[in-house]
């Protein structure tokens, strides 16, 4: 087959967004709106693939050097198809990209597909065809999910206060404006405990979820007109993910961040989601991730997921 491929333009934009829509693997996090938000921090070099002028994936991406990245900016990228794509032109796709980056000057292909729990139909044939050209597994991180199509097994312990705090008159409210939790939780928090700034400011988040309004969603637990926690959601097809969630130092007391979890987790599974993706636990540290944290999220309920990290040397 002949296979074109070439570097996403502006002229694409349009063409991209409807692939995108129409993908048995892609999410909201590929649409041009959200992968440009930060364009001044990555050199864009997304890439299309047409067979005979019609178009039949795409791979969000940025340069770095000489290497080709699966796009930094975003929590996960790969290849991205429509269903009626066989995995033998996947594979064929693969050695016309791979022949691409070797045509020009690129000397190596870090790839980060979406995690499995994504798509019911699976996402698995370029990981295989990669490994057959001899790609390393760079590295795992371990990413915590509770699926939401089987019974739910949060902890007693977790559930004991949960009931304990159902009693406590705390408000869980959606909210358009971020400000409260940015501004009294988020970035304090942040702050104190790890002398950090969330990845997107406040100013970001207002921007994103202006161009996806029913995929970014605030969650905030008041008391007294006080709030002390909140949870950032980036609401797919078939998973939800936390992408931000924090407490207040009054929050701690009442445990309002498990509490919040937990509602939002039965709101979801009636909902018919299939999964709440609470995402990575990995840590510079010894062991390669924070045990506190992986602890916490498996007492909320949530299985251990592997994010993979490809790299294959351009030869």
């Amino acid at each position: 087959m002949k296979y074109t491929i070439r570097k996403y333009t502006q002229e694409d934009y349009s063409a991209w967004n409807d692939f995108v829509a129409q993908a048995k693997n892609a999410t909201f996090l590929f649409h041009r709106d959200f992968m440009e938000y930060h364009k001044d921090r990555f050199e864009d070099f997304s890439l299309l693939v047409f067979e005979e002028e019609k178009l039949r994936a795409i791979l969000p991406a940025n340069k770095k050097g000489n290497s080709l990245y699966s796009h930094q900016g975003l929590t996960y990228g790969g290849l991205v198809f429509l269903s009626k794509l066989k995995a033998e032109k996947v594979e064929s796709i693969l050695d016309e990209i791979l022949l691409f980056l070797k045509e020009n000057q690129f000397e190596a292909f870090y790839y980060k597909p979406i995690p499995d729990f994504y798509f019911l139909e699976g996402n698995k044939a370029m990981d295989f065809f990669l490994m057959k050209r001899g790609a390393v597994l760079e590295h795992k991180e371990m990413n915590l999910a509770v699926n939401l199509t089987i019974p739910l097994k949060i902890s007693k312990s977790k559930m004991k206060h949960f009931r304990r705090i159902e009693n406590l008159d705390l408000d869980i409210f959606e909210e358009e404006n971020f400000d409260p939790f940015w501004e009294k939780v988020l970035e304090p928090r942040l702050l104190e405990k790890f002398d950090a700034k969330p990845v997107h400011s406040k100013k970001e988040m207002e921007l994103l979820k202006s161009k996806f309004p029913q995929n970014i969603k605030q969650y905030s637990a008041y008391r007294n007109d006080e709030i002390i926690a909140g949870i950032t959601i980036f609401e797919t097809k078939n998973v939800v993910k936390s992408q931000y969630g924090a407490t207040s130092k009054a929050g701690e007391e009442f445990r309002a961040l498990d509490f919040l979890f937990i509602n939002l987790i039965h709101k979801y599974k009636r909902k018919g989601k299939h999964f709440f993706d609470m995402g990575t636990v990995n840590e510079t540290n010894e062991s390669g991730y924070n045990k506190g944290l992986l602890n916490q999220k498996e007492e909320l309920g949530c299985s251990v997921y592997n994010q993979d990290f490809y790299k294959i040397e351009i030869k």
